[in-house]
């Protein structure tokens, strides 16, 4: 179903639209008694399908190959696990006058979460960046967050606001690597199957994510954690959050272009560097934060929306001043023969 053509001129992402209503279902009808345990089974049971789909879809091969352009990507990680984390502790000096400590947890997993891949290539492609680049950025990204999110979220969390423990690492273990290690060594065999039905993947995928929100939010209404929320607090949020992403796009901007890289590798860096991915984070919240996910997820879903309406407005920013960039300069015929081109120098123009 199309949306309608005033809807489709709003950078609003329908999806964050979708959760957004299944946080209010949460909150009108909960899983109470016998429905609690169904509803947490089954979250379980879609985020270890998550991550199967995830280690299924990913190709290890094309990111190695990718590894040539090896100094973006790891411009790309220092920024996702290094700058972002540092940003996420320095948050803890605004509690409790804006924000409280359950929020600037929240906010802490937000900053340690892997970048997104969908986003960030759709982006950099509508920026006319190195969409190679991204791919292969939001890959890494992805792979490596699935171990190191965790480890960090036990080196800066703690216990804090219900975080990692010994059961933690276990779940992680089980709901997480392994399914994902499992998708990996299935790959082969499946990948055609993922082709061909991906729109109908893609809606379980969806759908999944829409479960493991609603398990999470019922326990936390169930639990009375709202409670802890008010107005103020939101909008302490938001301001906060405005705030990191001003800094992550900004320091990925003019950082990018302090090192050295080209336009295209920019525009990847600032894309891929500056966002968080709700899809990784949302099954890693239930997991780490048990009945305290609720209010954990709640930074990362305002994240997404805002950086979502701030990257789309970026990228055709880009898009306008790369409409105005001289053509690149004509390679000369090559000696010996007059109208023609090496074919190096062809795929050189084509590119």
């Amino acid at each position: 179903m199309r949306r309608p053509a005033f809807l489709s001129r709003l950078p609003v992402d329908p999806y964050i639209c979708a959760l957004l209503g299944t946080v209010a279902l949460a909150a009108v009808l909960p899983a109470r008694g016998g429905a609690a345990p169904v509803a947490d089974g089954a979250s379980t049971g879609a985020v270890a399908l998550l991550f199967f789909l995830y280690g299924a879809r990913l190709s290890t091969r094309e990111a190695m190959d990718g590894m040539r352009h090896w100094r973006l990507h790891l411009t790309v990680l220092a920024c996702t696990f290094a700058i972002f984390p540092l940003l996420g502790l320095a948050t803890r000096g605004l509690v409790p006058y804006v924000l409280s400590p359950q929020l600037q947890t929240g906010l802490l997993f937000l900053c340690l979460v892997p970048s997104t891949i969908q986003s960030s290539i759709a982006f950099t492609s509508i920026a006319r960046g190195n969409v190679a680049a991204a791919v292969c950025a939001g890959s890494f990204s992805s792979i490596i967050g699935i171990v190191l999110t965790p480890l960090l979220a036990a080196l800066v969390l703690g216990n804090s606001g219900g975080g990692f423990s010994p059961d933690s690492l276990v779940s992680i273990l089980l709901q997480l690597l392994v399914p994902f290690a499992a998708g990996q060594l299935l790959r082969r065999w499946v990948a055609g199957f993922l082709v061909r039905h991906k729109k109908v993947l893609g809606y379980v995928d969806r759908g999944s994510i829409l479960l493991v929100v609603y398990a999470a939010f019922s326990e936390g209404m169930v639990r009375g954690i709202w409670h802890q929320v008010t107005v103020w607090r939101l909008l302490g949020l938001l301001a906060t959050e405005a705030l990191v992403l001003a800094v992550m796009l900004t320091l990925t901007t003019v950082g990018a272009r302090k090192l050295g890289f080209n336009r295209e590798d920019r525009i990847a860096i600032t894309f891929s560097g500056s966002k968080k991915s709700l899809a990784a984070g949302l099954p890693m919240a239930t997991v780490l934060f048990g009945a305290e996910a609720g209010l954990a997820v709640l930074p990362l879903m305002l994240f997404h929306q805002m950086q979502l309406m701030v990257c789309a407005v970026l990228a055709k920013r880009y898009a306008r001043q790369a409409a105005t960039l001289p053509d690149p300069p004509e390679t000369p015929p090559a000696p010996g023969r007059p109208g023609t081109q090496p074919s190096g120098a062809r795929a050189d123009a084509a590119a």
